[in-house]
């Protein structure tokens, strides 16, 4: 089929004086539209390449088949360093972050589970402010954030919720917040007037930063779990002390469970039973301040277990409740 072309610049004075009205009247927009695709089709053939697919594309029925890409048969102008690394696409959607409270704790945790932590960059500027970002991405992941909020504790606390506020910015599926020491736990009830209850007050920051889930370790109390408005997760460590004890082959005639005040009898007993009913001490605690305390043990218990070995429940507790 024969196109209409487009003179050149040169020639136009003369094709328009030559050509009359009726002649692009009779000119339809089909031919115009043609010859201009075909003129395009020749200057991009000679600026074109050859994509090294495996296979050519195949029409079936009519229509196209084109052959699926993954990253072992992309066209080499397709492929980057990133694919040249296996990626384990199981363990793809756990992540697992440290803050600076106690990342020797995080480095054993994700050994145990056969993973890495993951990159984040926490540094404190000169007025004492946390900066905190994360150097990978979280999108769609299940994040476990590892931050104690051991001493300082208002400094790993406020820590912890930057990192929250950080991946719930980030896009991450679930966030979980993972505290073995719970400060503020021993505040969780009014003693006195005009008291505040900072363990309610320090569950509404967790929660309202962005956290999906905690994990806490041996609470002071069990009430503690019912300030949070999103699931928790208590873990105690004491199947962890059992074990120990148990791998110690200590006679249980020469055991007992000591607890350090009236509140702990409970957990004390149940210890006990678990250690073939060992005998069972109470120490009489006396509390006339903050941060003060008065034990007063007995003489008469004192020399009845004066040949025994004492293994001290205030022990256990101190690691995770404090005196």
């Amino acid at each position: 089929m024969a196109a209409l072309r487009v003179p050149s610049p040169s020639k136009s004075s003369s094709f328009w004086s030559s050509s009359s009205s009726s002649f692009f009247s009779r000119c339809s927009l089909g031919h115009k539209t043609l010859a201009f695709n075909e003129s395009r089709f020749r200057i991009c053939a000679s600026n074109s390449f050859k994509c090294d697919l495996p296979r050519s594309v195949n029409y079936g029925n009519g229509k196209p088949t084109i052959p699926i890409l993954n990253e072992r048969t992309l066209p080499k102008f397709l492929e980057s360093a990133r694919m040249e690394t296996t990626v384990n696409r199981n363990g793809a959607k756990l992540k697992l972050f440290s803050g600076t409270a106690n990342p020797a704790l995080s480095q054993e945790i994700a050994w145990y589970m056969g993973l890495e932590l993951g990159k984040i960059n926490i540094k404190r500027f000169a007025d004492g402010e946390i900066y905190v970002q994360l150097q990978e991405s979280v999108r769609g992941c299940d994040v476990y954030l590892i931050q104690p909020t051991c001493p300082p504790a208002n400094e790993n606390l406020m820590e912890l919720l930057i990192m929250v506020d950080a991946c719930r910015r980030a896009s991450a599926k679930n966030i979980t917040a993972v505290i073995p020491y719970f400060g503020y736990a021993r505040a969780d009830r009014k003693t006195q007037g005009r008291e505040s209850i900072a363990a309610k007050l320090v569950a509404n920051l967790i929660t309202e930063a962005g956290a999906n889930r905690v994990l806490a370790c041996d609470l002071h109390s069990g009430q503690s779990m019912g300030y949070f408005d999103i699931p928790v997760d208590h873990v105690y460590c004491q199947p962890v002390i059992l074990d120990y004890l148990a791998s110690k082959t200590i006679c249980s005639d020469d055991l007992v469970v000591v607890s350090p005040d009236v509140g702990g009898v409970a957990r004390a007993r149940a210890f006990a039973k678990k250690l073939s009913d060992a005998p069972l001490a109470i120490v009489d605690k006396r509390r006339h301040g903050h941060n003060v305390a008065e034990v007063m043990l007995s003489l008469q218990l004192c020399y009845y277990y004066l040949s025994s070995m004492l293994i001290v429940l205030l022990l256990y507790s101190l690691l995770f409740h404090g005196f």
